[in-house]
């Protein structure tokens, strides 16, 4: 994620963090709930999914980076998607992403 930001491939970034955050809200569920994970994408099911209780900003922002999922793989949403992922756009994301990467683990972690 960080190499595509470096590399100014900003929409790839986003969405390799959309897979940072849903592998380990899989891994929270495997722990927590069963061995075999949901086939979701979608970042506030999953959690839902997993009774993590999130603040109203979270959930927001897990419903943001599902966007990065979906807009990223869809050709119909890629053009708009694109242009939307500016640098600063991006930055703060993947700020966002690390922030919550890290609250995940520590909840993994209990």
């Amino acid at each position: 994620m960080l190499n595509l930001y470096k590399n100014k491939d900003y929409h790839w970034a986003l969405f390799l963090g959309h897979l940072v955050l849903e592998k380990l809200l899989k891994a929270y569920y495997v722990k927590t709930i069963d061995i075999n994970p949901p086939f979701l994408h979608d970042l506030l099911r999953l959690a839902e999914k997993v009774n993590l209780i999130l603040s109203e900003e979270q959930k927001d922002f897990l419903d943001l980076a599902t966007t990065f999922n979906i807009n990223s793989r869809y050709p119909d949403y890629k053009k708009a998607f694109y242009k939307k992922c500016t640098k600063k756009f991006t930055k703060e994301n993947i700020e966002k992403i690390r922030k919550f990467k890290l609250w995940l683990k520590a909840q993994i972690k209990k």
